[in-house]
């Protein structure tokens, strides 16, 4: 049982996990032992609430097939044990951040002094830049 929450919880029988050759160097040990994990989680299958199921259908997630299967590749570690581990952190962790409901941003406006400031600042600076200017001599 993978827990999300205090209220939320996965079933072991939805999460399928298979063992894989992992990729990249590791000498002769990696041709022969499975030592990464290949995770798939069916969202629509599973016994997720409708509301986690509807966030993470909506998210733009590569990790997530246009099936709505959550396909996770976990071969950080050398063992297939922290391997594992690592896999359903990682589906706990995206599980989670589904549930977080995003604060909505309410628009604000400039004070009315913060602007006459930063003209005032800019028409100071503008002055002094012209007083740089080479003087006239014909004086129009």
């Amino acid at each position: 049982m993978l827990e999300i929450t205090g209220s939320v919880a996965i079933p072991d029988d939805e999460i399928d996990m298979h063992a894989i050759r992992a990729q990249g160097a590791g000498g002769q040990n990696v041709n022969k032992v499975s030592s990464a994990v290949h995770l798939r989680f069916d969202i629509n299958a599973s016994s997720l609430p409708a509301v986690y199921k509807e966030r993470l259908l909506q998210l733009r997630d590569r990790r997530i097939s246009s099936d709505g299967v959550i396909i996770i590749k976990a071969q950080q570690f050398r063992s297939q044990d922290q391997n594992r581990a690592d896999a359903l952190n990682r589906l706990k962790e995206l599980i989670k951040a589904a549930g977080v409901i995003p604060k909505r941003r309410r628009p604000t406006r400039k004070s009315r002094n913060s602007v006459k400031r930063r003209l005032e600042g800019k028409s100071k600076r503008s002055q002094i830049k012209s007083l740089r200017k080479k003087v006239d001599a014909s004086g129009d």
